[in-house]
């Protein structure tokens, strides 16, 4: 297991040190003006070459690169070229919104999605039929369109939500809830179908083998036979697909909370890219793959605990 550990993480690793030299080497060739950008359109050349000068983009992009990785494998990524915070410090205070809504959508497709499948692998019949309908559904509309659906009739309409967020530092509980309940459900109903029809192809795919009609041949009650067996069997595949769900979900976010006016970093990637605030671009991409480093590595361990082959192979 340790082993499998190790390698996962070295993985990991090169995909975070690739992804970090290729943005940084895309934002450098963007064509912005940052500078300029930051002084306003009257300075004049010698104040834009003395900014220049105090950002190091007068330098070759190589140095500017080593100057930053070797301050970023410290932990140190640098303040932001507009506001002049550090850009740890705005990652950290706008992160738990980005997460406490991603964690809260996906708990909720993996209950949703699990009992859904199960029924239509069971049940068949109008269920059946629902869920490969609802899959095909759900992915043809985007969790953005729900949101927008969701802000015109549940926030304007009816006004039983704040039509932008609440949350603010030190909000109590009660503003976190109405402002990432909408969010929330628009997340869970893109992605609660299409994972349900995979679970439902799973669990059937493990009712026609033949353990389980060793099982009940020995009298083992149905449902131990389906939530004991049968379930941590075609569990793999529908924690493949969380994860999937998980890391696309961390990409829609961006419009999601501009919708909803909330503070995460999905709107602070918007912002610092429109800007083309480096420094702040690259914390939210490091700190975007770390998080899908670390979701991937969990799913691979769970993965490997339900089936020793996985960490064989």
């Amino acid at each position: 297991m340790l082993t499998f550990i190790i390698k996962r993480i070295v993985s990991g690793i090169t995909v975070l040190v690739a992804i970090s030299v290729a943005t940084f080497f895309l934002l450098y060739y963007s064509g912005s003006n940052i500078a300029r950008n930051i002084l306003g359109e009257y300075a004049t050349p010698d104040q834009v070459a003395a900014k220049e000068h105090e950002l190091g983009l007068d330098r070759p992009i190589i140095v500017q690169f080593g100057e930053w990785a070797s301050q970023a494998i410290t932990g140190n990524l640098g303040v932001s070229w507009f506001t002049s915070q550090g850009v740890a410090e705005s990652l950290l205070t706008r992160l738990p919104v980005t997460l406490t809504l991603l964690i809260v959508a996906i708990i909720a497709i993996a209950i949703f999605a699990t009992l859904i499948g199960i029924a239509a692998a069971v049940k068949r019949g109008w269920i059946d039929r629902v869920v490969q309908v609802g899959a095909v559904v759900g992915e043809a509309i985007p969790s953005f369109v729900l949101g927008v659906i969701f802000v015109t009739i549940f926030a304007i309409n009816l006004a039983w939500f704040p039509a932008t967020s609440s949350i603010q530092p030190g909000a109590p509980g009660s503003a976190w809830v109405l402002s990432l309940t909408l969010p929330a459900i628009a997340l869970v109903l893109n992605g609660m179908t299409s994972t349900a029809q995979q679970i439902r192809s799973a669990v059937i795919a493990q009712l026609e083998k033949d353990y389980v009609r060793t099982l009940r041949s020995r009298g083992i009650p149905e449902t131990v036979v389906l939530f004991k067996h049968v379930l941590r069997s075609a569990a793999p595949a529908g924690l493949t697909v969380l994860s999937l769900h998980f890391i696309g979900m961390l990409g829609g976010v961006v419009i999601i909370e501009q919708i909803f006016a909330l503070p995460g970093m999905g709107a602070l990637a918007v912002q610092s890219t429109v800007l083309g605030d480096t420094p702040l671009v690259m914390g939210v991409v490091i700190y975007t793959v770390i998080i899908v480093i670390i979701v991937n590595l969990l799913v691979d361990l769970a993965n490997g605990w339900l089936n020793p082959k996985v960490r064989v192979s």
